[in-house]
C-alpha cells in the first residue's frame, strides 16, 4: 500500500459536494414508474417488469436505498464539519427523487458553480460508473439549455481506496467469528457483487487497457480479505466471487456463478457454514436484502447450511472518512496541488476517466468527467 500526506482539509473550488446514487421507490405507487426509468429503451414489457415490482412488495413497496442515502449524506456531512469544512452535501438520483437534474438546478439558482459528485458505486464498469458521468452529462446539458452553467467534477472510483477494503475485512472478521465454525474445511466465505453483461465487463477499464477490470477489482479485494482475516485469527480460510441480480435475455451471457448456484456446489461438497459478503455494494439496498436476505437465505436454509450474511460498509466511520479524504483529494487536484493517489489494493483510478473507459456498448452517449 503506498502512503502519502493525507490532502489538506478544504474542498475548495467546490461549493458543494452532491452524492449521487441509483435511486428507488418510496412507495408502492412509485414501484412501476421506477422500473419502467431503469429499463427505459429497452422494450421490456410490464408484465415482467411487475414479477420484479414483487420484490418490494416485501418491503411495503419501498426501497431502502433512499433511507440509507439519507444517513450517509448526514455522516458525511458530519465528517466535513469535524474537519472544519463548511460545504453543502447534496443528493441526487438517477432514476427517482430527487433527480439529479433537480438538485444541481437547486444548487445553481443556491449560488453553486462548481460541484463535486460522490456516486454510491465502488468499482469500474459502465452500469457503475460511466453510466453515472452520462447521467452528469445529462443534467448539466439540460441546465445548460435553462442557461445555468455548472461545472461538475467527481472523485475517483474507491474500490481501490484503503478504507473500502480495510472496513470490508474487518466485517468480514467478525461474520467469522460470529459464525463459529472452528474449521476451515467445513467454512467459506462468498463474496458477492451484482452480475454484468460479459461484455461490459471485457470493456471494463480504460479503452487502452486489458479490459475486464469490474471482475479483476472485485477479485483484488477478495484475496486481500481472505489474507486479513486469515492473519487477524490465524486461520486457512477460502472464499469464491459470485454473483446477483442478473437480468437481461437468457442468451446474453452474464457474469456466473449465481450465489445460490454456488451455495448448491458447496452443499453437495460437505461445507457446513458459509459467511456471504457483499463486497459489491455499500450499503444494504434491495439486491441486498431481496437478493441475499430472502433469496439466498432461503437457499441456504433448504440446504441446511448455516449462513452469516456480512454487513455491508454504509456508513461505518472509516468508511465515511474514507470518501470525506477522496473529496479533499479531488479538490486538492483541482487546485493544482500535487497528492499522491492512496490505493490498496491495485492501483488507484483516475478522477478524469481515460479515453474509452468502460463504453457505452448499446449508443455512444456523452459522459461528463472523462477525456472522450
Amino acid at each position: 500500500m503506498s502512503t502519502s500526506q493525507p490532502a489538506p482539509a478544504s474542498v475548495e473550488p467546490y461549493d458543494a459536494v452532491v452524492l449521487l446514487s441509483f435511486g428507488g421507490p418510496e412507495g408502492p405507487e412509485e414501484v412501476m414508474p421506477f422500473l419502467r426509468r431503469v429499463t427505459g429503451g429497452r422494450g421490456i414489457p410490464d408484465e415482467r417488469l411487475a414479477e420484479v415490482a414483487h420484490h418490494y412488495d416485501r418491503f411495503g413497496g419501498k426501497s431502502p436505498i433512499n433511507d440509507q442515502c439519507r444517513e450517509l449524506r448526514a455522516a458525511l456531512e458530519g465528517d466535513l464539519r469535524r474537519r472544519g469544512i463548511d460545504v453543502p452535501v447534496l443528493w441526487g438520483n438517477r432514476n427517482s427523487k430527487p433527480f439529479l437534474t433537480d438538485t444541481l438546478r437547486d444548487a445553481y439558482d443556491a449560488g453553486a458553480r462548481r460541484v463535486l459528485a460522490v456516486t454510491t458505486s465502488a468499482y469500474s464498469c459502465y452500469s457503475s460508473c460511466r453510466q453515472y458521468r452520462e447521467n452528469i452529462a445529462d443534467a448539466l446539458q439540460a441546465l445548460q439549455d435553462e442557461g445555468r452553467e455548472l461545472v461538475v467534477d467527481k472523485v475517483r472510483q474507491y474500490a481501490t481506496h484503503p478504507s473500502f477494503a480495510r472496513v470490508n475485512a474487518r466485517l468480514v472478521t467478525d461474520a467469522v467469528r460470529q459464525i463459529g465454525q472452528p474449521d476451515d474445511d467445513k467454512l467459506r466465505i462468498v463474496f458477492v457483487t451484482h452480475s454484468i453483461p460479459e461484455a461490459m465487463d471485457d470493456t471494463s477499464g480504460p479503452g487502452d487497457g486489458e479490459g475486464n477490470l469490474y471482475e479483476h477489482q472485485h477479485d483484488e479485494i477478495a484475496h486481500v480479505i481472505l489474507d486479513e482475516a486469515g492473519f487477524t485469527l490465524d486461520r486457512e480460510l477460502t472464499g469464491a466471487l459470485v454473483y446477483c441480480s442478473r437480468s437481461g435475455p437468457p442468451t446474453q451471457p452474464w457474469l456466473e456463478p449465481d450465489v445460490n448456484d454456488h451455495l448448491r456446489s458447496l452443499a453437495a461438497d460437505g461445507i457446513t457454514d458459509v459467511v456471504v459478503a457483499p463486497i459489491g455494494f455499500i450499503s444494504d439496498h434491495m439486491e441486498v436484502k431481496f437478493d441475499l436476505d430472502v433469496e439466498a437465505r432461503e437457499t441456504a436454509d433448504e440446504l441446511g447450511l448455516n449462513m452469516v450474511r456480512v454487513p455491508t460498509v454504509g456508513v461505518d466511520p472509516e468508511f465515511v472518512i474514507g470518501l470525506v479524504d477522496l473529496m479533499t483529494e479531488r479538490a486538492a487536484q483541482a487546485r493544482n496541488v500535487p497528492v499522491e493517489m492512496v490505493a490498496w489494493p491495485g492501483e488507484a483510478m483516475p478522477p478524469v476517466c481515460r479515453p474509452g473507459c468502460c463504453p457505452n456498448l448499446r449508443e455512444a452517449r456523452p459522459a461528463a468527467c472523462g477525456m472522450d
